[in-house]
């Protein structure tokens, strides 16, 4: 009668613990996404199939065709120190992965003891040997030995996601800074054209004072502006200096700051295909894993609920005991026992209960952050989206403006010569001409720099053969 009794109980037990229904809410899994950007053109049907077609930015680094590039990524990813912490954390994760399996398996011991005792009533001395085989497994009876392999599982699979989204953040950082580079030896080499242009004008108003052409207001606002322009060339030494030091850093090496670097700033101003909102989900490194942490906490709440239930494990040992080592393992004397054993928590002060709570409350938390994680993941496409459309409209505005103030930089000068302006209207046209010039060069960059974060924000992989500009 009293087996009859448990039996329901046992039963229902273990269908409660064995049950391995996900905890994480259904609409997480069926967040709505956008039909397309927001910044995109109004799609057709068949305009919607043929974009799902489109790879985004698969091997974007290809549109540089400059060698040096090549090189210093390359050589980021073998020598760089951060990315090498990821690498060994990847390895761990999969090391870790290897012990939490290991669980669901028997363990085999070998144990061998050897002593010698001394008797004093009378002396005598005796040894002892023993040699025992012990194994011992965990009968995985509710699925909580599973439910750890299982959260393992996605541990490591988030640790591989991490690891490439770091991959490619490092090739993106790279890339950038050697642009960070260029345009600042671009800046450099124009305010040294700005210092040779002062020169110039100093001479051209100094002689005309001697002459008596030129007030002496004019000379002195000249070599003003020469200082200015000799400060503004040290200040953009030192940064072009440590701009450099910050690549050789990202490439692993010791930061002098000599790092030599040729090369111009491309216009990119081709339409890159971004395929449709709902790739990025399965393009995003860093969304696939947030999404295995939110598996990987699931998990973790099943083996948290299947802690309370009972234990079951077998254990059994086979050896020999014998005062000669010779005559261990003599079949006539082997010993062999077999051993079950059940375990369950009676009273713990709650603490099983809270854990359980606790790991349910944890889910919860990766609930929200995976969802921040996703909406943050297209808020940064839409921006980069916007960022480029505004830069193109931007440059191509200031490059009329550039034009627009060579030309009342020139007129300027040659009416102060005869007489026409005061030269602090010189100084105001240059100025103007000087950062047209200056603004252009840095909209290119922020053009190029918000083009790789695009690619990057899209989930675009440097590695996947694809189409290819010219970038010289």
């Amino acid at each position: 009668m009293t087996y009859k009794f448990l039996l329901p109980l046992c039963s229902s037990l273990f269908l409660l613990a064995c049950s391995s229904t996900s905890e994480i809410d259904p609409s997480i899994k069926e967040v709505p996404l956008p039909a397309q950007w927001q910044n995109g053109q109004a799609l057709t049907e068949q305009t919607l199939e043929e974009k799902a077609a489109l790879s985004a930015q698969d091997n974007w680094l290809a549109q540089l065709k400059n060698p040096q590039i090549h090189q210093l990524v390359n050589k980021a990813l073998v020598h760089n120190q951060q990315f090498a912490m990821q690498a060994y954390s990847l390895q761990i994760a999969e090391q870790q992965l290897i012990m939490v399996g290991s669980e669901l398996w028997p363990s085999l011991d070998l144990a061998f003891k050897s002593g010698r005792n001394k008797n004093n009533q009378p002396v005598s001395y005796d040894n002892s040997n023993t040699l025992n085989l012990n194994l011992s497994y965990e009968v995985d009876i509710w699925g909580k030995l599973s439910a750890a392999d299982r959260q393992s599982n996605y541990n490591y699979l988030s640790q591989k996601s991490t690891f490439e989204e770091y991959k490619q953040q490092l090739v993106v950082d790279v890339v950038t800074t050697w642009f960070d580079v260029i345009e600042a030896d671009k800046l450099l080499k124009l305010y040294q054209n700005r210092v040779a242009n002062s020169r110039q004008n100093l001479a051209i108003i100094e002689a005309g004072y001697q002459a008596g052409l030129s007030e002496a207001l004019d000379v002195y606002l000249a070599r003003n502006e020469l200082n200015n322009e000799l400060t503004r060339v040290a200040d953009q030494q030192v940064a072009k200096i440590k701009v450099i030091r910050q690549l050789e850093r990202l490439t692993g090496e010791y930061p002098q700051g000599d790092l030599l670097v040729e090369a111009n700033l491309p216009l990119l101003t081709d339409e890159i295909p971004m395929g449709l909102p709902s790739e990025l989900i399965s393009r995003k490194p860093s969304l696939k894993a947030s999404w295995y942490q939110l598996l990987a906490q699931d998990a973790g709440l099943a083996y948290a609920h299947k802690q309370r239930f009972p234990s079951l494990v077998l254990t059994s040992s086979i050896g020999d005991s014998a005062s000669d080592i010779g005559n261990l393992l003599s079949s006539s004397s082997l010993a062999w026992s077999l051993l079950g054993s059940i375990s369950a928590p009676i009273f713990n002060a709650g603490r099983l209960a809270a854990n359980e709570e606790k790991s349910r409350l944890e889910l919860k938390q990766k609930e929200q952050q995976y969802l921040d994680t996703l909406y943050s993941a297209f808020s940064d496409v839409e921006n980069a989206i916007s960022t480029e459309q505004g830069l193109k409209q931007s440059y191509n505005t200031m490059l009329e403006a550039q034009e627009n103030a060579k030309i009342a930089s020139t007129l300027s000068f040659e009416q102060y010569q005869s007489g026409l302006v005061t030269y602090t209207t010189v100084l105001d046209a240059q100025k103007r001409a000087f950062d047209a010039q200056s603004t252009l060069i840095q909209i290119k960059k922020q053009l190029i720099t918000n083009r790789i974060n695009l690619h990057f924000s899209l989930g675009g992989d440097f590695t996947t053969p694809s189409l290819v500009t010219e970038a010289k």
